[in-house]
């Protein structure tokens, strides 16, 4: 990666022009988390564009970066060292990517300080991990109460082929001609696609507020950079509570084809709209791809019916080769969702109604002990096999792309997964799909991080 010029000073023109000599100290500490936290949120941001998912190549590329906090007369300044050349113009920032670098600290600051240290939330009880999302996302100003309902968040894998890509654009472009906006996890491939479509669509409706929303985490951010198109982004402090800043946010869902972080996705909003006090809440839910991902998608549906049953299938449609009709049928179930949240005065904003169990909001650490003990049976109650599936996805992600999860796996081997062997068998099949379709990694040769092993 060629590298900028060695030193670049960073002034905030839209978030944070005020800091206290505290929050600036914190952010000063080099050995305080929230400095760390804050170099490596920040190298992935300058790194936007990047196709790299390869967590070894990228830690020799930030080995030379930092980032220090500096207080001036005006306000605070961030001093960059061994920043991408590519966050750069004629040796000026792009802005977006400077927006972007100033949520970032404004995220870490507020989740911090405010939500971590202060004890305002008991985050060992559900109705204060909601709580707790509401008020980083309100902070990050992403909560548009004089907005109707029109949010499609879009879910999938960031390594997809062309063909896959394309067809996210065209769903997009579909979504955009009819003034929805988007909301994705900020990466590459299927996250950047519908808000690259959505764009164009809009700019034909002259609609210039379009919404570009990215939800991130930061073990997810450090291997998939945000995309340009983002103009909203906000860091959650980890992925439960990302997850359900998607769906409290979220008008409509769709899931384009991805990997196990998708699978993850997948079992989260099924296993919260299957349970009993959610089943009259209008939600749409779409799987779609293109016509070369038939097969793969019924694998899916075959194995959401093995494992959770006919009652989860039949909370989404399964819509192939079709952005209009997928477009058409969220723009109508966007028409559902307003009705439902004005007849129960619930916000337009925040899905305060949904039901979260807190198996869902609990954060998961994919430590080789955790992930040999998931409880992956059909004696498990419903919701606790929907949430155990849903960690061991999450505990896939980890050993692939997120630095503390590939750092196990290098010490410790590939992570041990038990269960019945139904469920194993619908889980290695889906899997093995992924890696023989590249839905993994983007770059280099992908070296399983799990086994099954089938009680």
């Amino acid at each position: 990666m060629i590298l900028a010029k060695q030193y670049e000073l960073i002034h905030p023109k839209t978030h944070l022009r005020v800091l206290s000599q505290y929050e600036i100290q914190q952010l000063k500490d080099v050995s305080s988390g929230a400095h760390e936290l804050l170099r490596r949120c920040s190298f992935a941001v300058l790194s936007a564009g990047s196709l790299e998912d390869d967590y070894t190549r990228l830690e020799e590329s930030y080995k030379n970066f930092n980032i220090t906090v500096e207080q001036e007369e005006r306000g605070i300044v961030l001093q960059l060292s061994g920043a991408p050349s590519g966050a750069f113009v004629d040796d000026e920032i792009i802005r977006g990517v400077r927006e972007q670098l100033f949520s970032v600290l404004r995220d870490i600051l507020y989740a911090e300080e405010n939500i971590l240290k202060a004890h305002r939330f008991d985050l060992d009880k559900s109705e204060d991990i909601t709580n707790a999302v509401f008020h980083i996302l309100r902070n990050a100003n992403l909560l548009k109460p004089d907005v109707e309902p029109k949010l499609v968040v879009c879910w999938g894998g960031h390594s997809i082929p062309p063909n896959e890509y394309q067809y996210t654009k065209e769903v997009g472009y579909e979504l955009g001609l009819r003034g929805l906006d988007i909301g994705t996890g900020c990466g590459p491939g299927a996250m950047k696609g519908p808000m690259k479509g959505a764009t164009i669509g809009h700019a034909k409706q002259h609609i210039r507020n379009g919404r570009y929303i990215g939800i991130t985490e930061p073990g997810i951010i450090a291997a998939e950079s945000p995309n340009p198109i983002v103009n909203e982004l906000v860091i959650l402090p980890d992925i439960e509570k990302r997850l359900e800043a998607f769906v409290r946010m979220a008008h409509g869902i769709i899931i384009f084809p991805g990997g196990p972080g998708t699978a993850e996705e997948i079992l989260y909003i099924l296993g919260v709209l299957s349970h009993p006090a959610n089943k009259d809440i209008p939600f749409p839910l779409i799987i779609t791809g293109p016509e070369e991902t038939r097969a793969y998608l019924e694998d899916i549906n075959r194995f959401i019916g093995d494992t959770l049953g006919k009652e989860a299938q039949a909370r989404y449609e399964l819509v192939i080769n079709d952005p209009v009709t997928v477009a058409r049928k969220m723009k109508a179930g966007m028409e559902a969702v307003r009705q439902y949240r004005r007849d129960n005065n619930d916000a337009y904003f925040f899905n305060w109604t949904l039901k979260i169990d807190h198996d869902f909001q609990v954060p998961f650490e994919p430590t080789h002990a955790n992930m040999k003990t998931l409880r992956l049976t059909h004696d498990a109650p419903f919701h606790e096999l929907a949430a155990d599936l849903r960690r061991a996805f999450s505990g896939i992600v980890a050993g692939n792309v997120k630095a503390d999860g590939v750092k196990l796996v290098r010490k410790h081997g590939p992570y041990e997964i038990h269960g019945d062997a139904d469920i194993l068998d619908g889980m290695d099949r889906l899997l093995r799909a992924m890696v023989d379709h590249g839905r993994m990694k983007i770059s280099g040769k992908y070296d399983p991080c799990y086994r099954i092993v089938k009680s």
